[in-house]
C-alpha cells in the first residue's frame, strides 16, 4: 500500500469508534480515543486515535486533529509513566506499509520499555484478551485521574 491511499471506513479502528468492535478504553473525548493495544509489545502498550479525522497517516491529517492527537498522546504517556513506572517510553507513528503501518487509520503508539525486558516485534504475537489488559488499563486510568 502506498502513502497516498483513500481512507477505508471499515478499518478496525473505525469499527472501534463506531462500537462495532470492542476495546479496553483508557480515555475518551469527543475527538480522541485511547485504548490498550490488543497486540502489546510490552506491558502497558496503548494507542491513541482521532475519532473524526479520516487521515490514513501523518501526511494527510488536518493540523487541528494532529494537535489533539499529540496532546492526548502526551497525556497518556504521562499516565503510563505514573502508573507503570517504566524505564522509558517510546512514542511511535508508522506511515505507510513499508514503514510498518498495519492499520490505515492514523494512530500513535505509547510503548513503555523496561530494563532487561525485550520489547516484542511490532504487529507480532498473539492477541491479548480483555481480562489480561484490564488490570493494566485500570492502573493507567487511575493515573489519568
Amino acid at each position: 500500500m502506498s502513502l497516498q491511499q483513500p481512507y477505508d471506513p471499515d478499518n478496525i479502528f473505525a469499527k472501534i469508534i463506531r462500537g462495532e468492535m470492542p476495546c479496553v478504553k483508557l480515555m475518551e473525548t469527543d475527538n480522541v480515543l485511547a485504548f490498550m493495544d490488543v497486540f502489546p509489545q510490552s506491558k502497558g502498550h496503548c494507542l491513541v486515535i482521532h475519532k473524526k479525522s479520516k487521515a490514513v497517516n501523518i501526511l494527510d491529517v488536518e493540523p487541528e486533529a494532529l494537535n489533539e492527537l499529540i496532546g492526548a498522546t502526551q497525556t497518556l504517556a504521562r499516565a503510563v509513566e505514573k502508573a507503570l513506572e517504566p524505564d522509558g517510553i517510546r512514542v511511535m507513528q508508522f506511515s505507510g506499509a513499508r514503514a510498518g503501518q498495519t492499520i490505515f487509520h492514523l494512530h500513535f503508539h505509547v510503548l513503555p520499555v523496561y530494563e532487561g525486558v525485550v520489547v516484542a516485534a511490532h504487529a507480532s504475537g498473539k492477541p491479548a484478551n480483555a481480562e489480561e489488559l484490564e488490570p493494566i488499563a485500570d492502573k493507567i486510568r487511575k493515573a489519568l485521574g
